[in-house]
């Protein structure tokens, strides 16, 4: 049974199944009620594990769940159909979710987990939790077979390395703490970033701000300039240097008297509670060493990891990893050998170095996601990603590029919202 009433292209088609048949049973701790968690509690489920959730906030939801101390979108009474739909549509349909497959009786809310580490058998994990005010002292000890983090991706933010930026007289904050654009009414504000989050947070303060200045890496030397539609928006290169009087300095050689420095510049991976555990690591925000953005080969597959990669649509990329680590852990699904996983992971890290690509992009995808999510769905016995799911995201990239203020309410893809359709009524009519 469909818990929406039309396709979502960044949800993969669920319907509910009998559990799996699995070899073995193991007990699993997912860390985190986001969407990754949810979606692995189902899948872990379903292959027979028995499966306890681990939230720190009383409710689920994880980066969709907003504070009480933030704006809440204003839109229309009741569901909201649009393409790109406010984070209230997405958190509801997370509940909705939860509801749908009773997956709310595995969660232990408001319990952060403090450390996992190895059990004196050093076969088995020993997850440490506490009440998040930390009222209950050191908390609960629970031993578990095995460890699925499915948390803290979203909650560490990145700043850029700006130079003078300890002299500088301004104001700095991170998109993380972003909510509405009157704070910044008549400022001049420098953005940095060039990704979904900058173009979104640059167009909605332009509407309040004196000037925006748009500072970015990858910025064409042929677009730097006005941005064309704007009055008061303008592209940069990265900046150069700020200064004590305010200034702030462009490579490009423009500067600009900024009240403002607003980083739209993603988030740092952090996993404090493994930070006893010398098989994983974060160096420039890479995690690893990862077989597959998921395994580490010497704890495989005990512990593993699900959502590191970025720049892909999230969600259907959570179900078939988790698919993957169910069937792995049940003994469905043969998992390559220590040696043959760091082998893989050192080509690739050579690949990437090969190609001059850094190390802080080890888990961007865009254009392969598909490669690897096709991988992930072979490897767990699972049909291929659809087609036209992938041609709607790759036309909505194309889209957003050429079509900056009105591509989430523009489309002319009614082909793949048709096909789309087609396979959501047979789905319906099969169950």
């Amino acid at each position: 049974m469909r818990i929406y009433s039309q396709p979502n292209p960044f949800q993969r088609l669920y319907c509910p199944l009998p559990h799996m048949p699995s070899t073995i049973s193991r007990t699993v701790a997912v860390i985190g009620a986001g969407p990754a968690g949810l979606i692995a509690a189902l899948e872990l489920r379903r292959e027979g594990h028995r499966v306890s959730v681990y939230e720190r906030e009383d409710k689920l939801g994880g980066t969709w769940l907003y504070s009480p101390q933030t704006e809440t979108d204003h839109g229309k009474p009741g569901r909201d159909p649009r393409r790109f739909p406010g984070h209230e549509e997405v958190l509801e349909y997370l509940r909705d979710f939860a509801k749908e497959f009773g997956l709310e009786e595995m969660v232990r809310y408001g319990r952060e987990v403090w450390d996992v580490g190895m059990a004196a058998d050093d076969r088995r994990w020993v997850v440490k939790s506490r009440r998040r005010d930390g009222g209950d002292g050191d908390g609960d000890n629970e031993v578990y077979d095995a460890v699925v983090v499915c948390s803290s991706h979203f909650s560490e933010p990145r700043v850029a390395d700006v130079p003078g930026v300890d002299e500088w007289p301004g104001k700095q904050i991170h998109s993380h703490n972003y909510r509405v654009p009157d704070p910044f009414c008549d400022q001049v504000v420098v953005l940095i970033g060039s990704a979904a989050s900058a173009d979104d947070i640059s167009r909605d303060i332009a509407r309040v701000a004196k000037e925006v200045h748009v500072a970015s890496r990858s910025a064409p030397i042929n677009k730097i300039g006005k941005i064309s539609g704007h009055d008061n928006i303008w592209l940069h290169s990265m900046i150069k240097s700020v200064h004590r009087d305010g200034t702030v300095a462009f490579h490009d050689g423009d500067q600009t008297i900024a009240d403002v420095i607003l980083h739209c510049t993603g988030y740092k991976y952090f996993f404090p509670f493994l930070e006893k555990n010398n098989a994983v690591n974060v160096e420039d925000n890479r995690v690893g060493p990862l077989y597959q953005h998921v395994f580490p080969p010497t704890l495989a597959p005990w512990l593993s990891f699900v959502g590191l990669p970025w720049k892909v649509a999230p969600f259907p990329q959570f179900e078939l990893q988790t698919k993957w680590i169910a069937g792995v852990l049940s003994g469905r699904i043969t998992l390559e050998s220590t040696e043959e996983m760091t082998a893989d992971i050192e080509a690739f890290y050579s690949s990437l170095e090969a190609a001059g690509i850094p190390k802080r992009y080890t888990h961007r995808m865009e254009d392969s996601q598909y490669e690897y999510d096709d991988w992930l769905a072979a490897k767990s016995g699972s049909p291929p990603v659809e087609e036209w799911r992938k041609e709607m995201y790759l036309v909505t990239g194309r889209r957003r590029m050429s079509m900056p203020d009105t591509y989430r309410d523009e489309w002319e893809d009614e082909d793949l919202r048709s096909l789309a359709y087609q396979e959501f009524n047979l789905l319906k009519l099969s169950v």
